[in-house]
């Protein structure tokens, strides 16, 4: 996931961003995650685990990485930042910017630290400061509350103008896909939804990648 080019250059096309459901069991995942990745342009995936020992969830990130690795994606860990470099991922996304201050010993230099959780500009700063390899914008909290979209299209375009790390932003509905990267967003996050009908889970996927390309208006 490489910074967003100066200003002069031309920007990079967006890509997907992947956020799986809580996973307690890696067979379950592995064949809707690979038809997926089959099925756009991903660049990463962040896979979100239930709870569970550790070994437990050491052994279902090895069982999906294979996953990932076979199409060059990268695959990266919601928290757990100590299990990064034994469970052989790319990197973590953290939640706050305590959370990601607190992480950055175990991934910095080599493995990715994306960061979330970001409620106020001042936060975002500070993380991009702390070398956050990119930011997210849009995803919704805990209970499930996001920022309403003219708040969440007003942070990316903000992000966009001003930094060169790359913004994530979260789309809660393929509607949402060609506003977000028309307002400047470099990855395109799309979460639990996707994965809720099986069925239609690499036609949702391929409609995305289509509206990364896409004006606005066209959504």
């Amino acid at each position: 996931m490489a910074p967003r080019p100066k200003q002069a250059d031309p920007r990079p096309a967006p890509r997907l961003y992947l956020v799986t459901p809580r996973v307690a069991d890696a067979n379950a995942l592995t064949a809707p995650l690979a038809a997926a990745l089959a099925a756009g342009d991903v660049a990463a995936v962040l896979l979100r685990l239930a709870a569970a020992d550790e070994r437990t969830l050491i052994n279902i990130v090895k069982a999906l990485g294979p996953v990932a690795q076979a199409k060059d994606v990268a695959l990266l860990l919601d928290g757990h930042a100590d299990l990064v470099a034994r469970a052989g991922c790319d990197g973590a996304h953290l939640t706050g910017t305590a959370e990601f201050t607190a992480a950055l010993s175990h991934l910095k230099p080599d493995r990715i630290a994306g960061v979330g959780g970001l409620t106020t500009r001042h936060d975002a700063m500070t993380a991009a400061e702390q070398g956050a390899d990119y930011v997210m914008f849009g995803e919704p909290d805990a209970a499930g509350v996001r920022p309403t979209f003219a708040a969440i299209e007003e942070r990316v375009a903000w992000w966009a103008e001003v930094f060169e790390a790359p913004c994530v932003a979260f789309a809660a509905a393929l509607s949402e896909v060609a506003p977000l990267v028309a307002a400047g967003a470099d990855f395109i996050a799309l979460g639990d939804w996707i994965w809720r009908d099986p069925q239609n889970l690499a036609g949702t996927v391929a409609d995305a990648t289509r509206r990364l390309r896409l004006p606005e208006t066209a959504a």
